[in-house]
C-alpha cells in the first residue's frame, strides 16, 4: 500500500506529471524562419491545399486527447474536473511510456453532454483519436455514440473498450487451459461501463451464451423496469433464451463468472454452482467482488482479479497503448469490434510459453512487454483498419511494429537521458 504523504510529496515537487518538449532545435535565425515565420507558412499551404497532408507535417500524427469531466473518476466518483485532473496526466504517462502516443490531459468545467460533444468537435482538427475518460454512464456511452457519428478520427472508451480487450484476451487463455471454447456460458455481473464493454466484445468475437446481471437480475430483451438505451443494447446481444433471475440462479452449470460490479458480490459457495473447471473473473476496483485467495480456495481452476498485487490482473494498461498506436499509424477514422478482437488475440497471444493458470495475461511491468506486447497489438489494430477500409495510411504489419517500437525505444532514451531531472523514488534526494 503506497503512502498518502510520500505520493503526495512526490506530486508537489513535480507539480504535474507532463510537460511539452519540442522535437525540433532552435537555436538561430535559420531554425527560426524554418519552423515558424516565414517558412511555416509554405507547410500551412499545403495543409490547406491537401488536408490529409495534417498527418504528415504535425503532431495530429501522433497526438491524442484525454477528454473526462470528472464525474467518474477511479472509485472515487463525481469528485470535478481539478480532482481529476491528476489522474488524466497519468493516463497521458502511460500513453506515452507504454505506446509512445503523445495525450493531452482535458479535463473540461462542464458535465453537459451537449457542452462535452461540442467541445470535443471543436478540438477535434489537433488530435489524432479522442480516448473519453472516466465520464459517468451512461451519459459516457451516449458521448461516444454522438462523436463517432460526427468524427472522423477514433474515438476510443477505455472503461468500456479497453476492459472488453483484456477482459477477452484473459478468456481466450483461459478456455484453452481449462479445455473449454466459445460455446462455454458466461455470466457477467455488473452493467456499467466495463459490464457493457465486456459483454458486447465478447458478444461481437463469438460467445453466443452470456447473460449480465445488474441489480435488478438478468437482463433480457423487453425486461420491465431498470433498462435504458444501453441495457436493451445488452439485451438485444445477449440472454437469447432470456433467462431471469439473480445472480446466484444464474451461476449454476456457468462456465464463467465475470465481475464488474462491487466488492462481495460474488461469495465463496458460488464456486460450487459452477460447472467444473470454473472461471472467475472478479475485476471491481479497488476491491474484488471476491478475494483472489478465496476463489481459489473454493475450487476455481483459473482467477483474475483487477488487483496488481495478484496474478493474472485484468488491467486496461495492457490495451489501450497498444490499440492507441495502431489507430493512429493507420490514420484511422474509427475503432470497430473487430479492431478490438484483434487487440485482444495478439495481447492473449503475447504471453506465449508462459501461458498457466498463474498467468493468462501478461503484466505490464514484466521485462519486454513494452517492446514486444505493444507493437504486436498496434500492428493488428492497425492492419485490421486496413482491412476494414477505415486506415487512411495503408502501413504493412511489419512497418506498424517497427513504427511502434521505435517510437517506445525514443522514449525509453530521452527517459534515460534525462533521469536525474525526473521525479520519484530512485531520482528524488
Amino acid at each position: 500500500m503506497v503512502e498518502r504523504s510520500r505520493v503526495l510529496g512526490y506530486h508537489r515537487q513535480a507539480q504535474g506529471k507532463t510537460e511539452v518538449i519540442p522535437k525540433v532545435l532552435l537555436e538561430n535565425e535559420d531554425d527560426l524562419s524554418t519552423y515558424y515565420t516565414p517558412g511555416v507558412s509554405y507547410v500551412s499551404k499545403e495543409i490547406y491545399r491537401d488536408p490529409g497532408r495534417v498527418y504528415d507535417y504535425t503532431t495530429k500524427s501522433n497526438t491524442i486527447a484525454i477528454v473526462s469531466d470528472g464525474t467518474r473518476i477511479l472509485g472515487l466518483g463525481n469528485i470535478g474536473p481539478q480532482a481529476g485532473l491528476p489522474v488524466m496526466e497519468g493516463k497521458a504517462v502511460l500513453f506515452k511510456r507504454f505506446g509512445g502516443v503523445d495525450a493531452v490531459p482535458m479535463c473540461i468545467g462542464t458535465s453537459d453532454e451537449d457542452e462535452i460533444v461540442r467541445l470535443v468537435r471543436n478540438i477535434a482538427p489537433t488530435f489524432g483519436g479522442i480516448n473519453i475518460e472516466d465520464i459517468e454512464s451512461p451519459k459516457s456511452f451516449r458521448i461516444v455514440r454522438r462523436l463517432e457519428r460526427e468524427l472522423d478520427i477514433p474515438v476510443f472508451h477505455d472503461d468500456r473498450q479497453g476492459t472488453g480487450v483484456v477482459a477477452l484476451a484473459a478468456l481466450l487463455n483461459s478456455l484453452k487451459l481449462s479445455g473449454k471454447g466459445k460455446d462455454c456460458r458466461i455470466v457477467i455481473n455488473g452493467a456499467g461501463s466495463a459490464g457493457f464493454g465486456i459483454s458486447l466484445q465478447l458478444a461481437n468475437s463469438g460467445f453466443r451464451n452470456i447473460v449480465v446481471c445488474d441489480r435488478a437480475g438478468a437482463i433480457y430483451r423487453n425486461r420491465k423496469g431498470d433498462m435504458n438505451d444501453f441495457k436493451t443494447q445488452i439485451a438485444a446481444h445477449t440472454n437469447s433464451a432470456r433467462k431471469s433471475g439473480a445472480l446466484d440462479e444464474l451461476l449454476h452449470g456457468a462456465d464463467v463468472f465475470i465481475g464488474a460490479s462491487s466488492a462481495g458480490a460474488f461469495k465463496k459457495d458460488y464456486v460450487q454452482l459452477m460447472a467444473n473447471r470454473p472461471i472467475v473473473f472478479a475485476l471491481a476496483n479497488p476491491d474484488p467482488e471476491i478475494e483472489y485467495e478465496d476463489a481459489i480456495d473454493a475450487g476455481a481452476y483459473v482467477v483474475a482479479t483487477g488487483r496488481s498485487d495478484r496474478p493474472n490482473q485484468v488491467n486496461n494498461l495492457l490495451a489501450f497503448p497498444g490499440i492507441m498506436r495502431g489507430l493512429l499509424d493507420s490514420r484511422a477514422r474509427k475503432v470497430t469490434y473487430p479492431m478490438l478482437h484483434c487487440a485482444a488475440v495478439a495481447l492473449a497471444q503475447s504471453v506465449g510459453r508462459r501461458l498457466s493458470r498463474n498467468c493468462v495475461i501478461p503484466g505490464p511491468l514484466e521485462q519486454g512487454f513494452a517492446l514486444r506486447s505493444v507493437p504486436m497489438i498496434s500492428a493488428r489494430v492497425a492492419q485490421a483498419a486496413v482491412r476494414e477500409g477505415y486506415a487512411r495510411h495503408r502501413i504493412s504489419y511489419s512497418a506498424a511494429k517497427i513504427r511502434a517500437q521505435r517510437l517506445i525505444r525514443r522514449y525509453r532514451i530521452m527517459e534515460r537521458s534525462t533521469k536525474r531531472y525526473l521525479v520519484g523514488p530512485k531520482t528524488s534526494k
